[in-house]
């Protein structure tokens, strides 16, 4: 029993003593690595179209819509991409010389066999910019904006026996 107890003493400073190193210097490893970089320059003389349209099959914002946006950012020619998962939709400013709605939708499709283009059209302004309305526009979101302030010329002062809650309110302040 007593051989035991030193045979077993003996393996385990043993292996205290292979186990520890008492190295000050940690050890370096250098690994080359290469970057590639893509060094697009924008042409200033470029005619550049925006493009927006619905991305179906999207599951997530970071995997596939990120994926998507940084597949079609990386096209030569493409001056911009932003893909909204939550509108499920893409907006893309590129270089129409260089670009074509077909490219961006073939670039969608590439990226994986899930991802499908629907409602592809080219705009003046991205839908998520905000616009000054002229006094002749007729778009639909400037039509509402005439209506409201319409409507809001059209309130009237509150008669004296008024008895609603919004007239009372008037009277007390």
């Amino acid at each position: 029993m007593k051989t035991f107890k030193n045979i077993g003493l003996i393996a385990l400073t043993s292996l205290f003593i292979v186990s520890c190193k008492n190295e000050t210097q940690p050890e370096v490893k250098t690994v080359d690595t290469e970057v590639a970089s893509k060094t697009t320059t924008l042409d200033p003389n470029a005619h550049y179209a925006k493009a927006e349209f619905g991305i179906e099959g999207m599951t997530c914002a970071m995997g596939c819509a990120k994926t998507i946006e940084k597949k079609i950012a990386k096209m030569d020619g493409v001056k911009s991409a932003k893909v909204d998962f939550d509108k499920q939709m893409a907006m893309v400013e590129y270089d129409d010389a260089k670009v074509t709605p077909k490219s961006l939708e073939e670039a969608v499709k590439k990226t994986g066999d899930m991802y499908s283009v629907k409602n592809m059209k080219t705009v003046d302004v991205f839908s998520t910019e905000k616009t000054e309305c002229k006094a002749d526009c007729k778009m639909a979101c400037c039509a509402d904006k005439s209506r409201s302030e319409q409507a809001m010329a059209e309130k009237k002062e509150c008669k004296a026996d008024c008895k609603m809650a919004c007239c009372a309110d008037k009277k007390k302040a």
